[in-house]
């Protein structure tokens, strides 16, 4: 009986505490307000020699960051309170169990604990409030616009990849798990040609640097060689019903919203069913294929742990690169010299270097923490790594043991490439989003995406063109769709 009423005492206090405590915190709530009420109208009165239209902006902000600390402050005094109730609930208990087997050690172990998770609590909730105040500075300064252009819509199936032609004509090509591969105009986002040689998933697709050839790999454990001519439609006059939407703007969606594509788009275009070549040499799933500089040789990486070189007139296999302990994810060939980058799921990417005929040398990248989903060449002698950890690295060739940049995101990062004229890194997400940094590692937009515009399922890859004057970015992914953007990010951002 001792018991019983103790504890329900101190219920009974813990009940009045709180009561009282809440009242307070209406209290202060009503008197900060009646406090700052006065110098922003005061503020609002006086004559200034900015803008209005800055004025307001500058108001609006400051509002913001005055609620976020006020919500903060509340959420402080709370968190206080439940540590309070905590401490005085394990004293009661402590009381209660008098002789039992919880010594006074094991009490305050337990109370230190809790304490601690309350503290963590408290933690994260300052950071998320503060994270919130800081992008809303970002979304003022960073005035990127990004401007949907055209969506092109035709596969039966999620889209692994997007490549655009490096010859004229310049055309879209995407590869897709309904076991074919589409060209598309630009322009018109008409299908101009598709390829159903291959029996698997096709998985990635690149444009020979001079010729009109296109180069495919499949999960049928084969890279396709094959040969394309088109001719570009006439483009036809259409209203503009895309929206300008800058940096950092969104709107959330549903994953069911996804393109409706009952009509076979591709079956009025040219169909190609046989390759040039077939290259097969691997026993698993060939994830990726490029072409190496001149377009005389290709590398292929697959899921059996192997990259190969392969020349490409005679189909003969050239090397076996070996040294992976898990299946491969991603190639990427440099632009202008002799150099492979592979990525896989062992956590690494390797450099190897076929400069010198007689030698190959490779150099292994360790910093990531799961799967490499690709490394790409950039600028000089940097590579840039994406991973499922949610992390891109920026790395220089000469100085392997540290990054010269990490980005930090918050969804599993697919399969990026970078702008090398304006040194920018787009970055696809499991989330759906598709977001933008320079090579330094600062955010510079973020692609819209609502119920009318974006993806709406996860992003697989995007691929830049620098020189169309139409579109100058292309995504694909999972939404069996692939959309095609205009990227404008002011000189005075970039140098930021």
């Amino acid at each position: 009986m001792p018991t019983e009423s103790g504890t329900c005492s101190a219920a009974r206090q813990a009940k009045q505490k709180r009561k009282s405590h809440s009242l307070s915190i209406r209290r202060t709530n009503s008197s900060e307000q009646e406090r700052t009420a006065l110098p922003r109208e005061m503020l609002e009165g006086q004559d200034s020699k900015l803008p209005s239209s800055v004025r307001s902006t500058l108001l609006e902000l400051f509002g913001q960051i005055e609620r976020e600390f006020e919500n903060l402050y509340i959420e402080n005094l709370e968190l206080r309170r439940e540590i309070e109730t905590l401490n005085e609930r394990l004293a009661a208990e402590g009381q209660a169990i008098d002789g039992a087997e919880l010594s006074k050690g094991q009490l305050k172990t337990k109370a230190s604990h809790s304490t601690s998770q309350l503290s963590q609590k408290l933690k994260t909730t300052y950071k998320a409030s503060t994270s919130k105040i800081v992008s809303s500075f970002k979304t003022t300064t960073s005035r990127a616009v990004c401007q949907l252009v055209k969506e092109y819509i035709g596969h039966r199936d999620g889209i692994w990849d997007v490549s655009v032609a490096r010859t004229q004509p310049v055309v879209l090509g995407t590869a897709s798990a309904d076991h074919t591969a589409l060209l598309w105009s630009i322009e018109t986002g008409r299908c101009l040609v598709k390829y159903s040689g291959h029996v698997g998933s096709v998985n990635s697709i690149k444009f020979h640097p001079s010729e009109q050839l296109a180069l495919t790999a499949s999960g049928d454990q084969t890279a396709h060689i094959w040969s394309y001519a088109v001719q570009l439609p006439t483009p036809q006059p259409i209203a503009d019903t895309t929206q300008q939407i800058c940096g950092e703007d969104e709107v959330e969606c549903s994953d069911k919203d996804e393109p409706d594509v009952d009509a076979d788009v591709s079956s009025d275009c040219p169909t190609i069913r046989v390759p040039l070549t077939s290259l097969k040499s691997h026993q698993g799933v060939v994830i990726a294929a490029d072409w190496l500089v001149g377009g005389k040789q290709v590398v292929t990486a697959s899921w059996d742990r192997t990259a190969n070189l392969f020349d490409v007139e005679t189909a003969e296999l050239v090397h076996s690169l070996t040294g992976h302990d898990q299946e491969l994810t991603h190639c990427c060939t440099h632009p202008t010299q002799r150099l492979v980058v592979t990525s896989s799921r062992d956590t690494t990417f390797r450099l190897w270097d076929f400069r010198d005929p007689s030698i190959h040398s490779v150099n292994v990248f360790q910093g990531h923490t799961d799967t490499v989903t690709s490394a790409v060449f950039t600028v000089g002698d940097n590579v840039v790594s994406g991973s499922d950890d949610r992390t891109v690295k920026v790395w220089d060739l000469r100085n392997m043991r540290s990054p010269i940049a990490t980005i930090r995101t918050d969804s599993a990062i697919n399969r990026i490439n970078v702008c090398v004229g304006q040194k920018i890194i787009a970055l696809p997400h499991d989330n759906r989003q598709v977001r933008l940094f320079d090579m330094s590692g600062v955010r510079l937009a973020r692609l819209p995406r609502s119920s009318r515009q974006g993806h709406r399922r996860m992003v697989c890859c995007s691929a830049w063109s620098e020189d169309h004057p139409m579109c100058n970015l292309f995504t694909c992914g999972f939404d069996r769709q692939a959309i095609g953007w205009s990227i404008n990010i002011p000189a005075l951002l970039q140098e930021k």
